[in-house]
């Protein structure tokens, strides 16, 4: 029986910082870097193609003002996902300030037929992928995200509002 839907946006805050001081023009270190490629949450989205050397690499390169090639189309897509973020700081602000003010409460009761407790939204700034499924977790591309530019803290993924998406994806984690 489901008691709670937990919410976390740790790997979107780090990257909020390292997006905020580059564009500010500020040195991010290595240290950093390695740190934001190593953290559990991104590790949902790497694969023999895409992993934590993709992201060191091009965080990297971004930070360093360097010009970015990759024959990994994914790399090549994470770049141009981080750099849209840089390019608007205030658009990506619009994309973040509703999910930390997120409440899914209202989803527990219409998923009471789900074998867990404890459900978990993690939101990770990816690659192309759309979101993954594993065990008791909807892990999502906060690149997905999309917030109106006329409507204060509505957002979107696709063409559905953002709880309505959720619940459509937890509906498939716990069936």
């Amino acid at each position: 029986m489901l008691k709670r839907i937990k919410i976390k946006l740790d790997a979107v805050e780090g990257m909020l910082y390292y997006w905020q001081a580059t564009k500010d023009k500020e040195k991010v270190g290595e240290a950093y870097l390695n740190n934001m490629a190593s953290n559990p949450e991104m590790k949902y989205f790497y694969d023999n193609e895409f992993n934590e050397e993709s992201v060191r690499k091009v965080l990297s390169a971004i930070s360093n003002r360097e010009i970015f090639h990759s024959d990994i189309k994914k790399e090549r897509v994470y770049w141009n996902n981080n750099m849209w973020m840089l390019e608007d700081l205030d658009y990506t602000n619009l994309m973040i300030a509703p999910l930390k003010v997120l409440n899914l409460d209202s989803l527990i009761d219409k998923l009471q037929d789900s074998k867990y407790e404890e459900l978990e939204v993690v939101f990770v700034p990816a690659h192309s992928t759309e979101y993954i499924i594993k065990d008791y977790k909807l892990i999502i591309n906060f690149f997905r995200v999309k917030a109106d530019l006329y409507e204060n803290n509505k957002i979107t993924i696709g063409d559905q509002p953002l709880v309505e998406y959720i619940e459509g994806k937890l509906r498939e984690l716990i069936s």
